[in-house]
C-alpha cells in the first residue's frame, strides 16, 4: 500500500490566467489527491499574507477575552453562528459514534456565515441562513474576518471550477449547487490551559468526523495536532506547508462521486509537545453548497458494478442531522459509512 502523502498544488494556473497545459496539469493533480487521499494543500492561492496576518490579530484578540465575556456571543445551537465554549460540543456524535471517553471536544470557536440577505431573489431563508453576530469591543475581529472570508470563498469557488473539470462535467455544474450556498467560517481556538500537563485519554481536541458540505479550505498554525485517517486505517499526522492551505472534500462530494472522491475522516489531537501545551489556531471555511440542492450520485459514477451508495437527500438535511450530533449530543444514526471507517479504526 502507498505511503500515506498529502499532494501540494500550485493552482495559480486557475486562479490567474493559465496555459491550457498548466490548467490540465493542476486539474490531474487535484483529481488524484481527491480519489486517493481526500486531503490536499494549495499554494498559489492568492491570499496575501497581510489578509491572514490580519486574521490571526483579530482572532487573538477575541480568545483572548474573558470566558464570561465571550458566552455573551452564544447561539442557539441550530444557528451555525456565533460562540461555542470549550467541551459544548463532540464532533464524533456527527457520524453516529460515541466519543471514546463520553467527553465533549476541548476547543472554542467562533462562526461566521452567509446570510440570507446576501441571496435576495433565492429560496434562502433564515432557518438556513442565520444572521451574524460580531462580537463588541473587538475592533480588529470583523473587518479582518470578513476580508478573510471573502478571499476564502474565492478559493474555494475555484476548486469547484477545478471540480468541475475533474468530474468532466458542464464548467458551470457547480454554480446550480452553490449560488446560494451555506458558507461558514469556523475560527477554532483550542483552549487547553497554558503548561504542562499529564497526557491522558481524556483530552481530545476535536473528535473524528467528516466534513458536511462539499469542500472545506483551511488555514492553520503550523502546530502539530491535526491527523487524516488513510486507506491502512492508521491515523496520519497533517501539517500545512509554509504559507499553503489545507482542502479536504467533504460529504458532500462524496456523494456525487458515489465515494470515488473521499470525504476522509480527521481529528485533532490537544497540541502538546513534550508534555507541553502549544497553542494551536485554525480557520475552517466551509463552502457546503445550496441548502434546497438535492445532492445524489452523478449518472457517471453509478453502474451495475458500483450501484449507488447514498440516497438522494438536501443538504439541508443532511447537514441537520450532522449538527444534531455535533451540537445536541444525538447520535447521527445516517452517517453508516462514516461510522463504520471510525470504528474499524479504533479496533487497528
Amino acid at each position: 500500500m502507498a505511503r500515506f502523502h498529502v499532494p501540494t498544488i500550485d493552482i495559480s494556473a486557475w486562479v490567474g490566467p493559465g496555459s491550457p497545459d498548466a490548467r490540465a496539469a493542476v486539474v490531474a493533480a487535484v483529481d488524484h489527491a481527491c480519489r486517493t487521499v481526500g486531503f490536499l494543500q494549495v499554494v498559489g492561492h492568492g491570499i496575501p499574507d497581510a489578509v491572514i496576518g490580519d486574521l490571526e490579530t483579530g482572532l487573538d484578540a477575541f480568545f483572548a477575552l474573558p470566558l464570561a465575556e465571550k458566552k455573551r456571543f452564544v447561539r442557539p445551537s441550530g444557528e451555525n453562528r456565533g460562540y461555542s465554549p470549550p467541551k459544548s460540543e463532540s464532533l464524533s456524535y456527527s457520524l453516529g459514534v460515541d466519543p471514546v471517553t463520553r467527553m465533549n471536544d476541548f476547543f472554542e470557536a467562533f462562526n461566521v456565515g452567509t446570510s440570507w440577505r446576501e441571496y435576495p431573489g433565492t429560496s434562502a431563508t433564515p432557518e438556513d441562513y442565520a444572521e451574524n453576530t460580531w462580537p463588541t469591543g473587538v475592533d480588529a475581529f470583523a473587518p479582518a474576518v470578513q476580508t478573510y472570508f471573502d478571499e476564502a470563498r474565492r478559493v474555494a469557488r475555484t476548486l469547484t471550477n477545478i471540480f468541475a473539470a475533474a468530474l468532466r462535467v458542464p464548467d458551470d455544474f457547480f454554480d446550480d449547487l452553490t449560488d446560494h450556498s451555506i458558507d461558514v467560517l469556523r475560527m477554532n481556538n483550542y483552549a487547553l490551559p497554558p503548561g504542562s500537563i499529564e497526557l491522558g485519554a481524556e483530552l481530545t481536541g476535536m473528535g473524528e468526523h467528516t466534513d458536511f458540505g462539499l469542500v472545506t479550505v483551511l488555514w492553520a498554525d503550523r502546530v502539530a495536532g491535526l491527523q487524516v485517517l488513510g486507506a491502512d486505517g492508521a491515523w496520519n499526522d497533517v501539517s500545512p506547508a509554509e504559507g499553503a492551505l489545507l482542502v479536504n472534500l467533504g460529504d458532500v462530494a462524496a456523494r456525487l462521486t458515489n465515494d470515488k472522491w473521499l470525504s476522509t475522516l480527521h481529528r485533532v489531537k490537544p497540541p502538546v509537545v513534550d508534555g507541553t501545551i502549544e497553542r494551536r489556531r485554525s480557520a475552517a471555511f466551509f463552502h457546503d453548497g445550496n441548502a434546497d440542492a438535492v445532492i445524489a450520485p452523478l449518472p457517471g459514477f453509478v453502474t451495475a458494478e458500483a450501484p449507488a451508495l447514498y440516497e438522494p437527500v438536501t443538504v439541508r438535511e443532511h447537514i441537520t442531522a450532522k449538527l444534531a450530533g455535533s451540537r445536541a449530543g444525538r447520535r447521527n444514526d445516517a452517517a453508516v459509512r462514516e461510522a463504520a471507517r471510525v470504528v474499524a479504526a479504533s479496533r487497528g
